[in-house]
């Protein structure tokens, strides 16, 4: 439906349903401002999507979605060193929408980082275009393709990355937000990360209304990475890896951000790892206004890492079998740590934990448990080169045949494995084993 408007500008209007189609003269990337300027005609907006076209150099067919703005000067719109704000749900929005119209279609899809103009845009927003040579732009199937993306715009509230690293068209951040549930902000490609400053970084992290960082760290230098994470840091946020955003994955951000407060002190270098069990809790009870708090409970980490050592899958699949989550070192040992929503379930899960890793070491050790102490005692007995030389014994042949544990015959004499091991004990201080 067409709309009045009273204007100096040439501006048409149409409406449908909760979408306003506004057509204005110039090039797209000129218009600063626009947000202030449609306001004054009484045509506010949540949010503004430009439906564009781009040319690319190898001629592919190609849709993309990206932010705006200038890391440097303006070469083609926008002022310089200024980032728009960003859109970053309609943008993960959109793409997905655009992956599934082109299922079927010889059409690819990619975020591209942020570029050009418009930057003074106080109103979230972002483009979509079609590409890349001017038959595609003026095909109808691509007109309709992202037509119907942009009408399938749907809400959504996943975790927001401000995105360093890559080429132009952003492939690792592409790919986490097909696969996962997370969206970007503005992203900076390896070219341009010399450009950025704090003010920049400030600016990416503000209108994208982020909540951490992700590099692309193949893509990037060592002396980029540390300068980015200190400016980062500085500012109050993380940088994520990867492999860390997709253990995250379904799990609401303000439940993670409570959870890494939690375990920073504790284990601060410490990778969480999420049951399925447990995400499905943590959905389930975060529907409401206030996700539930997180409950932690300890296991002895001498003994865990004891029994570790002997039967790392057994303990794997132990705690993939409970309602927790648990955390890695950086080395990938597993941490003491239990995770759950509630006291009583990470204290009987940690209890059962101490158990089974007694089970595990009893399995390989002999064992003393002295109750009253609380001390648990593992006995070993290893091969003594030196007790086999007081038997006259010297290195060769027979030392392999006492140390695989058998007996040997030297001079008419039987000398045991008994005679030449010695026994060794190693105390770790435990309660709560159920014997």
């Amino acid at each position: 439906m067409p709309i009045q408007v009273d204007s100096p500008e040439v501006i048409t209007a149409l409406e449908f349903k909760k979408f306003r189609l506004i057509e204005i003269e110039g090039l797209h990337i000129y218009h600063d401002g626009l947000d202030k300027r449609l306001a004054a005609c009484q045509l506010e907006s949540e949010i503004i999507i430009f439906a564009s076209k781009h040319r690319s150099k190898d001629g592919r067919r190609l849709l993309t979605v990206h932010p705006t703005g200038n890391t440097k000067e303006a070469k083609f719109g926008g002022n310089p060193m200024e980032l728009a704000s960003a859109a970053p749900q309609a943008m993960r929005s959109i793409y997905l929408n655009l992956k599934t119209l082109t299922k079927n279609e010889d059409f690819q899809v990619s975020l591209e980082s942020t570029h050009h103009g418009p930057s003074d845009l106080k109103i979230p927003s972002l483009f979509v275009e079609i590409g890349s040579s001017e038959k595609e732009w003026i095909d109808p199937l691509a007109g309709r393709i992202v037509a119907n993306a942009i009408l399938m715009i749907w809400d959504e509230n996943v975790p927001v990355a401000v995105g360093f690293g890559g080429n132009h068209y952003a492939p690792r951040q592409t790919k986490l937000i097909e696969d996962i549930e997370v969206t970007f902000g503005h992203i900076f490609p390896t070219y341009k990360l010399d450009d950025l400053n704090k003010d920049l970084i400030m600016q990416a992290f503000d209108r994208s209304c982020a909540d951490f960082a992700y590099f692309d760290r193949k893509s990037m230098k060592a002396r980029q990475r540390d300068r980015l994470s200190a400016i980062v840091e500085s500012l109050g946020y993380e940088v994520l890896r990867e492999s860390d955003i997709r253990e995250m994955d379904g799990v609401p951000w303000q439940f993670c951000l409570q959870l890494r407060e939690k375990v920073k002190d504790i284990c601060p270098t410490g990778r969480t790892h999420f049951t399925e069990s447990i995400k499905c809790e943590i959905q389930t009870a975060c529907q409401g206004c206030v996700c539930p708090k997180v409950k932690v409970a300890t296991i002895n980490p001498e003994l865990l890492s004891e029994a570790e050592k002997l039967d790392r899958p057994r303990l794997e699949a132990f705690l993939e079998e409970h309602s927790i989550a648990y955390l890695e070192h950086k080395n990938g040992r597993f941490s003491h740590i239990i995770i759950s929503l509630d006291d009583e379930c990470s204290r009987l899960v940690a209890e059962q934990l101490i158990n089974e890793c007694f089970n595990i070491v009893k399995e390989h050790y002999d064992v003393r448990y002295e109750n009253d102490e609380g001390i648990l005692y593992l006995i070993s007995r290893k091969f003594s080169p030196e007790l086999a030389k007081e038997y006259g014994i010297s290195s060769g042949p027979m030392f392999g045949t006492l140390a695989k544990g058998k007996s040997v015959t030297l001079n008419n004499r039987t000398i045991t494995p008994e005679m030449v091991f010695e026994k060794y004990e190693k105390a770790i201080r435990l309660k709560n084993i159920n014997l």
